[in-house]
């Protein structure tokens, strides 16, 4: 499947992101849509991903665009500094997704691309852009080695949450090949946590923050065993996706990190897609709750829209702030992008402050639990078809629902998800960008969201092979 917009940006095999395709995206980006005073650039640590970020910086010096190159920082922290600065970014990271695969993430001075931005980018690209002809006159071409991205990230902690807010506990940093881990131990040391560094790679390793694999969860249970652990956390790749654990190594999913952040820093209104668990309704904590399609494009369009005292997560646990909040030792200005720290510091500065662990935190919450994971390999047109099948036969859609019961009502905003008779829930989404189906489980218990997922991922095994 050739490179394509999805949810998280432009994705594809790199083999297919050749030098021409990345400047031409680049060009694009540059030509239609605001970039403000230059172009910042960051990248995550896939083999690749250094070759493509010097590609977008030829690109930008081609447009006559200055170039903070900021090398290997989370996407928060570049999204953080160019925000800052007034610039627009570009982020040479594929996520989650195997290190054959990489992407593209833009922004412009005020955030995230949105959906208008996109299409504007594909129109552009469709149109053919000339750099020479977009070519921002006066401001030079000079590129500049940025090495503040990640101590002003650093800061933005530090002042809202003070220098021991985390004292006392012992957290264990899942390191990987996620690209801010460094950056996550300094800053959790920084905020007086006792650091311990746990499982660092020299090869890209994909973890999937929102379909954490049986030997990860292994990995970190064993950990949490023999380190003494209060919590281990992680992030994703690119490190916009938070992983966090209890002190017995077992996962606390995104959304939950997402609905606790939220009650943590005075939210009003809620925005996540409607993958995310019904907890946060069942919580009565907000006054209002918006569900969106998947994707944080989605997500920061409804925020815009609804303004106020509002945040948004996804179910993958990566959260935006939308508001000017107050931490406890200082305020916490907005950051309108997915970001992993917030939803993994709140949430342990909470605990803390109620002398008990993660675990029992999470216990306060509303008994909602989710599980999702994904079947690799299925082409987007092929779960896509299978989805659409199920969506329009319902005798089909009663045969497949068979293992699991009958259906109460179909939500359609974003793929198929079924509420059971019973309350459960089973959600079937084709990935846009990448050759993956997902199934998504929620249960009144997690080891019942768990069953459910082994039997939905089961059932959509065998109607693929038909």
């Amino acid at each position: 499947m050739p490179p394509k917009f999805g949810t998280s940006g432009l994705r594809g095999l790199v083999t297919d992101l050749t030098e021409a395709l990345v400047k031409a995206h680049v060009s694009a980006f540059i030509a239609s849509c605001p970039v403000g005073r230059g172009l910042y650039v960051a990248q995550d640590r896939r083999a690749s991903s250094a070759m493509i970020a010097g590609w977008v910086e030829q690109a930008a010096q081609s447009a006559g665009l200055p170039v903070n190159a900021c090398g290997a920082v989370p996407t928060p922290s570049l999204a953080l500094a160019s925000m800052t600065d007034g610039c627009g970014a570009v982020m040479v990271t594929g996520s989650h997704i195997p290190d054959d695969r990489n992407g593209l993430k833009f922004y412009t001075p005020a955030g995230e691309i949105t959906k208008a931005h996109e299409a504007a980018i594909l129109t552009a690209l469709r149109d053919g852009t000339d750099p020479a002809q977009t070519a921002h006159d006066g401001v030079g071409a000079r590129v500049i080695r940025n090495v503040t991205a990640g101590a002003a990230y650093k800061a933005r902690y530090l002042d809202a949450f003070g220098a021991d807010c985390l004292s006392g506990l012992r957290i264990g940093v899942y390191a990987h090949s996620a690209v801010g881990r460094d950056l996550m131990h300094d800053i959790l040391a920084a905020l007086g946590a006792q650091v311990v560094d746990l499982g660092r790679s020299d090869t890209f390793i994909p973890v999937d923050t929102e379909a954490v694999d049986a030997e990860t969860r292994g990995l970190l249970q064993q950990w949490a065993a023999t380190q003494r652990l209060d919590a281990i956390v992680s992030t994703d790749g690119d490190g916009d996706r938070p992983l966090m654990t209890d002190a017995t190594g077992q996962v606390i999913p995104g959304d939950v990190l997402g609905q606790i952040t939220a009650a943590a820093v005075g939210a009003e209104i809620v925005v996540t897609p409607v993958s995310s668990n019904t907890g946060v309704e069942a919580s009565g904590q907000f006054a209002r709750i918006i569900r969106t399609r998947i994707g944080s494009p989605f997500v920061i369009a409804a925020m815009e829209a609804a303004g106020g005292r509002v945040v948004g997560y996804e179910a993958n646990g990566g959260f935006l702030l939308g508001f000017a909040a107050q931490g406890p030792a200082g305020p916490l200005a907005p950051l309108m992008t997915r970001d992993a720290l917030l939803p993994l510091i709140a949430p342990l500065v909470r605990a803390r402050g109620r002398g008990i662990g993660m675990a029992a935190l999470v216990a306060d919450e509303p008994p909602r639990f989710t599980a999702s994971d994904r079947l690799q390999e299925v082409p987007s047109d092929v779960g896509q078809a299978l989805v659409a099948r199920l969506d329009m036969d319902a005798s089909a859609r009663a045969a497949f629902l068979g293992p699991f019961g009958t259906e109460r009502s179909i939500d359609r905003t974003d793929g198929l998800r079924i509420t059971l008779a019973d309350g459960r829930i089973v959600h079937l989404r084709p990935s846009g960008n990448a050759p993956e189906l997902r199934f998504y489980a929620e249960a009144e218990s997690q080891p019942a969201a768990d069953a459910l997922l082994r039997r939905g991922l089961d059932a959509l095994a065998q109607a693929l092979r038909g």
